[in-house]
C-alpha cells in the first residue's frame, strides 16, 4: 500500500503579488476579500499596511482607556465639591 500523493492546495482567492508578504498564513493565504490591493504598487501596499497597524494600535489604546475608566477613578475632586467618583463611567457620563 503506497500513500496517496498530496497535492498543494490553494485558496479560493486568486493569487496576489503580495502572497509572500509578512503575515500571510495558510490555509487562507493573502486575505483580501474586498480586493483593495488589486492593481496597486508595493509603495501603496506598504502605506495601507502602515495605516492598518496605526489604526489597530489606536483601537487597542481606546479599549484600554475605556476599561481603565471603568475600573479606576482618580482620588480627589475634579472641581470644588465634585469628586471624581461622582462622575459615571461610559455612556452614562454623557447621557
Amino acid at each position: 500500500f503506497a500513500p496517496a500523493a498530496t497535492n498543494s492546495r490553494s485558496t479560493s482567492l486568486a493569487a496576489s503579488q503580495f502572497e509572500n508578504e509578512a503575515g500571510v498564513l495558510s490555509p487562507v493565504g493573502f486575505f483580501d476579500p474586498a480586493k483593495l490591493s488589486a492593481g496597486i504598487d508595493q509603495e501603496t501596499f506598504d502605506q495601507y499596511r502602515l495605516a492598518e497597524l496605526k489604526h489597530g494600535r489606536v483601537c487597542m489604546l481606546a479599549v484600554l482607556g475605556y476599561v481603565a475608566t471603568e475600573t479606576y477613578h482618580f482620588p480627589g475632586d475634579i472641581a470644588p465639591g465634585i469628586p471624581f467618583d461622582s462622575i459615571p463611567s461610559g455612556y452614562a457620563a454623557i447621557a
